[in-house]
């Protein structure tokens, strides 16, 4: 059975400089809701100090890029994360369980977006809530997944920083060192698919 998580109180936004503004945070603009997906600071030489926020409305789905000074204000929706083990691709979305409660709920594909190939089953994420909708999904930061394609070793050949092209499991494509085969299992990060090590299991 799939059941809504229950509604929280509305509270007032908070009033927060642009700086402190991170993935998963939910923003006020113009009188519209917002997931924030990336928030970057810029700090350059000459000039003022700026923030790149790249987020997606909720009501319709619609992503906007904004930039602000980074001292400027930006109101932060009060938001509920909570933790939830992944299940099952439900087809229209992916269904996820409380570990206490067992209550399940079926997040829209639109809202987990490009970090869907990284789901692994009983994977631990945290889903934020608000009013009792989810709006982002937080997966843990590293994953282990296994090379499926790439160039083959060239004897001799050492880590370099020259990266090769590579096919993962989950389908993703990454570069990883030229000592690394098919069959390999690697640690990617969830964020951009990029190598970070090969698995130690």
């Amino acid at each position: 059975m799939i059941v809504r998580a229950g509604a929280l109180s509305q509270e007032t936004p908070l009033k927060v400089i642009a700086s402190q503004i991170r993935k998963g945070n939910v923003v006020e603009v113009d009188g519209q809701l917002y997931v924030v997906l990336t928030a970057d600071n810029f700090h350059p030489g000459k000039g003022t100090p700026t923030t790149q926020i790249d987020m997606r409305r909720i009501s319709d789905g619609v992503k906007v890029s904004q930039r602000y000074k980074t001292t400027e204000q930006v109101e932060r929706a009060f938001i509920e994360q909570v933790d939830y083990q992944y299940l099952y691709d439900s087809g229209d979305g992916f269904t996820f369980m409380h570990g206490e409660t067992f209550d399940q709920v079926e997040i829209p594909k639109s809202v987990v977006g490009d970090t869907a190939p990284y789901l692994q089953e009983n994977m631990t994420v945290k889903i934020s809530f608000y009013e009792g909708t989810p709006v982002s999904l937080e997966l843990p930061q590293r994953v282990t997944l296994e090379v499926v394609e790439t160039e083959p070793v060239i004897k001799g050949q050492t880590a370099t920083s020259s990266y090769k092209p590579a096919v993962l499991s989950n389908g993703v494509r990454t570069g990883v060192p030229p000592h690394i085969s098919a069959g390999t299992r690697v640690v990617v990060m969830t964020a951009d698919g990029s190598y970070v090590e090969r698995a130690k299991d």
